[in-house]
């Protein structure tokens, strides 16, 4: 089917749809590659040892050597530590609303673009499917006009429209497994900043008992 064809010709078989397609995959390699690269930025942070630092810190009586380590390192974590430190004179409501607030901004930042893979995961198959039926409804009109050409006529229309569909899947199930593995970090990164905080309610708590 695609023998002596060109690679325009070969898109051009889709139809709109394929162009459609092609656009929805540049756009959501493009939010893939900055996600991963974003996660990997945010994630490099050895948890257990800035875990064991603040505590050291804070057994030492020194919120504030403390509150100065987190503000060397950039990690989603790290700024929920950092958001309930620098409310060690308040109460312990005021400290625990200041982190989960903080919890809240972090998360919609690890979740920027992500929706947008989603989406596109949702739709490529429809659009491919769109491009599909345009194709087929493309060919047999060709065939009331022409008037002839038969079996072998159809089957090669029905074969490049569902290019499209193929077209469609393609993108369709990488976005979805991204998607995926997006909302499993961000899960993750979630869990991490929960039991920061707790951790921090806890030393805090143990640091205005002295």
């Amino acid at each position: 089917m695609f023998e002596g064809k060109t690679l325009i010709q070969i898109v051009n078989m889709g139809g709109i749809a394929v162009y459609i397609l092609i656009l929805c995959s540049v756009i959501s390699l493009g939010v893939i590659l900055e996600r991963l690269v974003t996660y990997y930025r945010v994630s490099r942070l050895n948890k257990t040892d800035f875990l064991r630092a603040i505590k050291a810190e804070f057994v030492s009586g020194s919120a504030e050597k403390a509150l100065k380590l987190c503000e060397e390192c950039d990690d989603p974590v790290v700024s929920v530590v950092k958001a309930g430190i620098k409310l060690f004179d308040r109460d312990e409501k005021a400290v625990q609303g200041a982190m989960e607030r903080e919890i809240m901004v972090e998360t919609v930042k690890l979740e920027k673009f992500t929706s947008i893979v989603g989406t596109i995961g949702n739709i490529a198959v429809y659009i491919g499917l769109f491009g599909t039926v345009l194709g087929i409804v493309r060919s047999f009109h060709n065939i009331s006009v022409i008037g002839s050409g038969g079996m072998p006529v159809i089957i090669g229309g029905v074969a490049e429209a569902l290019f499209a569909t193929a077209a469609g899947l393609f993108v369709a199930i990488p976005a979805v497994i991204f998607y995926n593995y997006f909302v499993r970090r961000v899960d993750n990164f979630v869990t991490d900043m929960e039991y920061f905080a707790s951790e921090v309610l806890d030393l805090m708590g143990s640091y205005k008992k002295k």
